[in-house]
């Protein structure tokens, strides 16, 4: 179990979560990888552990259909520079990542960026598999969704200087079993939760058919010491 600091725990009114989404960004096949990021010692959320790239909804993600996944694709470019959106049938290449890039960083937003270059967001291209909430207790809360996705053929990854301080391609046993892989408990649980399929078309299919996704709202324990996330 892993100890909470006395400034995160809630002690009025429960907080609503802040709806977000989580990318399991997978390469290969028969054996597949995932993309995992290393948070910056001093960030606000899991700070020095490695984690999936992902975030908090936006402004700028409403109007594309579904938010969530809107931030979930907006949130994949902005951490790691991988673009999961497409013109017409074809998917971007990496010509389009440094595009967009430019626009975003001549002061446009992403939203922005994908509209003057005729670009639509690949949402079918995510695909939900489960669902956290962060429990009531705490001051900080997320509803999070967690999508699989694959990595784009021809691009490649260009962590966001400030928030990724380190990033690997890594099976999830492997990450499971390093000692120099710092996980907090929702990665852990959902690293443990795919480790077991080694066939990549069959990790995505068994999510695609999935009628109702999972909600996980981990458990909370008080102790002689403080209060603990159970499992972590």
């Amino acid at each position: 179990m892993r100890m909470l600091p006395p400034g995160a725990i809630n002690t009025g009114p429960p907080v609503v979560p802040r709806p977000s989404a989580t990318v399991l960004l997978v390469r290969g096949s028969r054996p597949w990888e995932l993309l995992l990021v290393q948070r910056p010692g001093g960030a606000d959320f899991a700070p020095g552990a490695y984690v999936f790239p992902g975030g908090t909804v936006h402004g700028d993600d409403m109007g594309w259909g579904d938010e969530i996944q809107m931030a979930a694709v907006r949130e994949t470019f902005e951490e790691v520079g991988v673009l999961l959106a497409r013109r017409g049938q074809r998917l971007a290449g990496e010509a389009e990542c440094d595009r967009v890039r430019s626009i975003v960083e001549g002061g446009k937003t992403f939203g922005e960026a994908l509209r003057e270059l005729r670009l639509e967001p690949a949402l079918d291209e995510l695909v939900l598999f489960t669902r956290w909430v962060t429990p009531a207790l705490l001051r900080r809360r997320y509803d999070a969704r967690f999508f699989l996705a694959r990595m784009p053929a021809g691009q490649i990854v260009r962590p966001q200087e400030g928030e990724v301080t380190d990033w690997l391609w890594i099976t999830p046993g492997r990450a499971l079993a390093s000692p120099d892989i710092t996980l907090v408990y929702a990665t852990r649980a959902v690293l443990e939760s795919v480790a077991s399929e080694t066939d990549a078309e069959k990790l995505f299919s068994g999510a695609a058919q999935l009628k109702d996704v999972p909600i996980v709202e981990p458990k909370m324990v008080q102790t002689e010491t403080g209060w603990e996330i159970a499992g972590d």
